[in-house]
């Protein structure tokens, strides 16, 4: 059964155009497996990328399930299970309890797991000070205020958490969001 069409956007302003059109070029720019190389290397940790998205998100929030990672990540579940064993193999993360229900796991960062995630972000982190060198201290937390911002409202209007059925036909339509 093929998903749901989503609803018919209003034309997108050419302000929006513009910021789609950045998004995309950072992405690309970001993503590459050449730039994913060059970054490991300058931490001096050798990581793919799906693990360093891992530790990314393991990093930035208490000990999470399996289950919640695979969805931050909008990944299938069986995604993170084999990417959780490749990262506890070479012992960066390990299996906890769940407090809550000792049933479950959840996945924490080890003090090597901790200190490889804080290679990475260190190296990426000089990399764009020396892109952005020539930005204002203000105009730096104006556009770090900006992303964040622009981040929580792709969250909040996730098309993933969308009802299913289809817009009534006299309903308004809702403008689509870049994830």
């Amino acid at each position: 059964m093929s998903p749901e069409p989503l609803p018919v956007a209003p034309t997108a302003s050419a302000e929006v155009v513009e910021i789609e059109r950045a998004l995309s070029r950072i992405t690309y720019l970001s993503t590459r497996t050449r730039q994913h190389d060059r970054l490991m290397a300058l931490a001096g940790v050798p990581l793919d990328r799906a693990a360093v998205a891992l530790l990314r998100q393991i990093v930035d929030a208490e000990p999470p399930r399996p289950g919640e990672l695979a969805q931050r990540l909008g990944v299938e579940a069986s995604h993170v299970t084999r990417t959780v064993q490749q990262l506890q193999r070479s012992g960066y993360v390990s299996r906890v309890p769940d407090p809550d229900d000792r049933r479950a796991q959840r996945i924490e960062l080890t003090d090597a797991g901790r200190e490889a995630i804080g290679r990475v972000r260190a190296a990426g982190a000089r990399g764009m000070q020396i892109a952005l060198a020539d930005w204002t201290p203000e105009e730096l937390r104006q556009l770090a205020t900006l992303f964040h911002r622009m981040v929580d409202d792709f969250l909040a209007h996730s098309v993933e958490d969308e009802p299913a059925e289809a817009p009534a036909a006299d309903a308004v339509p809702r403008p689509s969001t870049v994830e």
